[in-house]
């Protein structure tokens, strides 16, 4: 059983599509089995992280821009692959920092995710995007 999740964005953070999954596993999962996800861009990425509390997720983004600052930085001026704007390539490299892909067994025909844990699309792009996730059940 295979889908495409399609999630638009407006620039970088942490975009949650918890709802959608378990919408499609609990309509096509059996009992048991696992969920892959994948990405299929190089400049965002995919986080199993707590969906209660609004400050992980600006934390988080604060934290990754503190690591891999854009590319009209003082810090970055070794980057060579900047034709597509001072955020790509530090873009890919958070991508590269972070899964692009996640596996989420499945038992009893739900997700087996923590009380806290939401499933979400990491983007890197200062722009908005159209980003589209593949996802996959093996019973």
């Amino acid at each position: 059983m295979s889908i495409i999740f399609e999630i638009p964005t407006k620039g970088p953070g942490l975009y949650e599509f918890t709802n959608q999954v378990q919408d499609y596993v609990r309509a096509n999962a059996q009992d048991t089995g696992l969920l892959t996800l994948f990405v299929r861009h190089t400049s965002c990425s995919l986080l199993i992280s707590e969906n209660a509390d609004a400050d992980v997720k600006r934390d988080m983004n604060e934290f990754f821009a503190r690591l891999v600052p854009s590319t009209d930085q003082p810090s970055m001026s070794w980057v060579r692959h900047t034709c597509e704007g001072p955020d790509d390539m530090p873009a890919h490299i958070k991508a590269a920092l972070t899964p692009v892909s996640i596996n989420i067994p499945i038992v009893d025909g739900c997700l087996v995710l923590g009380t806290w844990q939401g499933i979400f699309l990491f983007e890197h792009r200062d722009n908005p995007h159209h980003r589209t996730v593949a996802g996959h059940i093996v019973s």
